[in-house]
């Protein structure tokens, strides 16, 4: 049996830290802005690109990987005869699925296994750690696919959103919604359902309220939480507001499974300044 290569794309957001630790490969997405495109988590992270934000004053475009870049990023591990595992961004939230379908193409059947998350940020950040217990347990990359296309559709993904003006720029919600949102300080819940965005509360009030909203959610889905791993991740969060989340979420589930992670520019494109959610698999 041959040895397995993990791969994911920059929109895992689970840090430099862990992809080395864990010898996972990450092939970056594109974030484009200020007529210069970026390398997701190489060339530019959240923090350069709201400071090129206020500087170009536009939004940022992303662009998926196209599939020449996963020919050339598998195609040492085929030769020294790896089979590869890949989960990453949802299908029906870019095109960097398929470039992975198209790019297993190049290589003999059975080297190139990959599954659908449907999700999106460490939401398929989990699946990925996930596959990494199943490679250290001596699983195949074909084992790996299948326990994982399995867990997909348990994980659960919520983001509180700070302010509606990148959704508002972005074009994902109107003007009339944006003044709304600030007169009646209005932070929605965003949701991943079936593969896709969707606004799913809208709570009012002062950024705890929506915090107390991802808390809940936790909440409702004990005892049926998977424990290896709760994730925070979040895209320029005030420290407070940080610090309130961690603080209600750890009283609910084991404080060491908890990670906290920083969003990567490509989600922090689409989510905007002061985003955090919280995403858990459900056993």
């Amino acid at each position: 049996m041959n040895k397995v290569a993990i791969f994911v794309d920059s929109t895992a957001d689970l840090g430099k830290e862990q992809y080395n630790k864990l010898d996972i490969h990450v092939v970056p997405l594109l974030v484009n802005i200020g007529g210069n495109a970026y390398k997701d988590g190489e060339e530019i992270d959240s923090t350069k690109l709201y400071q090129l934000v206020a500087e170009h004053g536009e939004l940022p475009t992303t662009a998926a990987v196209p599939p020449y870049t996963f020919v050339e990023a598998f195609k040492p591990f085929i030769d020294n005869g790896y089979d590869i595992f890949y989960v990453g961004i949802g299908g029906k939230l870019s095109a960097t699925l398929q470039s992975v379908v198209l790019a297993a193409q190049e290589f003999p059947e059975g080297r190139v296994f990959y599954s659908d998350s449907n999700n999106l940020s460490s939401g398929s950040g989990i699946l990925a750690l996930k596959a990494v217990k199943y490679r250290d347990e001596g699983k195949s990359a074909a084992d790996i696919k299948a326990l994982i296309d399995a867990h997909a559709p348990k994980v659960n993904s919520l983001f509180a959103i700070e302010t509606l003006d990148y959704l508002h720029k972005g074009g994902r919600c109107s003007g009339t919604a944006k003044v709304l949102g600030k007169l009646f300080h209005i932070h929605p819940i965003i949701k991943v359902t079936d593969g896709k965005l969707i606004v799913y509360k809208k709570p009012r009030g002062r950024m705890s309220s929506a915090l107390d909203e991802l808390a809940g959610e936790l909440k409702s889905h004990l005892p049926h939480v998977d424990s290896d791993h709760i994730m925070i991740t979040h895209a320029g969060v005030e420290q407070a507001n940080l610090d309130y989340l961690v603080k209600k979420v750890g009283a609910l589930v084991n404080p060491n499974s908890v990670m906290i992670t920083n969003a990567g520019a490509v989600i922090s494109s689409h989510c905007g300044y002061g985003t955090i959610g919280v995403l858990y698999l459900k056993k």
